[in-house]
């Protein structure tokens, strides 16, 4: 589905930032059919992700290389100074103050109060994604957090977000002027207590299990096999560096 704006509020945007923007773009190429531009020498490394003529995603270097390579998630706002003023009043954190990307745009890199980083986008040039919900696209973004109930308060806050939960609190949708736009479940008990809260990304995909054998065959590792739950059969899977991400293959009449 081609996507020309984004109403503020919506995750619009996804990137990577990666040890190796060589190795990563080859990998995702080769997983998802991306034809990978790097930008002009002011773009720093960045790289745009592009699938039929649209671009679905970004990579470029790692910043923090005291953190494991991760996929951000961005959403759009009206006015990024505001947004990241209100972050800090939620009690959230800022890491990278609001700043100009040449003319595509204006963001911030924050966290939410339970430490989920979580970016935003004010957009000029470039609205954000330009293709989802299609295979090789984003099709989902999805916090996981050790706070349910302070979450919930953060967004609704930050982005004027609903929360839409099923009745034993295993999960939530996000709910933007009646529209799910994301979801949200709770940390799961596996997890180590050392790690965060994060938001995690879903690209769609034709089929699950051949997309989990092909991260295989690329030099990516498997996280937890295909499964099939209420919306379709997903996976969790790492490109060769460590970035986390999950494939997703939707029921028929689900998605976009």
């Amino acid at each position: 589905m081609e996507i020309t704006s984004y109403a503020p509020g919506t995750p619009s945007w996804i990137d990577l930032g990666t040890p190796d923007a060589t190795g990563a773009a080859a990998f995702y190429g080769g997983l998802f059919g991306w034809d990978i531009e790097e930008g002009p020498p002011e773009a720093g490394g960045y790289r745009m992700c592009m699938l039929k003529g649209r671009p679905v995603a970004g990579m470029g270097p790692q910043m923090n290389t005291d953190i494991p390579p991760f996929w951000a998630t961005y959403v759009t706002v009206a006015d990024v100074d505001a947004s990241t003023a209100k972050v800090k009043e939620l009690g959230g954190a800022v890491f990278v103050e609001p700043m100009d990307v040449m003319t595509a745009g204006r963001m911030a890199v924050c966290a939410d109060a339970q430490g989920a980083a979580i970016s935003l986008w004010q957009p000029v040039d470039m609205a954000g994604a330009g293709l989802v919900n299609e295979p090789g696209t984003l099709s989902w973004n999805e916090l996981m957090t050790r706070d349910v109930a302070g979450a919930t308060a953060f967004y609704a806050g930050l982005f004027g977000w609903g929360a839409d939960t099923v009745p034993d609190g295993s999960y939530t949708e996000w709910k933007l002027d009646g529209r799910s736009v994301g979801g949200m479940m709770p940390m799961p008990a596996e997890m180590p207590p050392a790690v965060p809260s994060m938001w995690t990304i879903y690209f769609a995909v034709d089929d699950a299990d051949a997309a989990v054998a092909k991260v295989s065959e690329l030099g990516g590792s498997v996280m937890r096999p295909p499964m099939d739950i209420e919306p379709g059969r997903f996976a969790v899977v790492a490109d060769p560096y460590g970035a986390a991400f999950n494939v997703m293959k939707l029921k028929d009449g689900l998605g976009g």
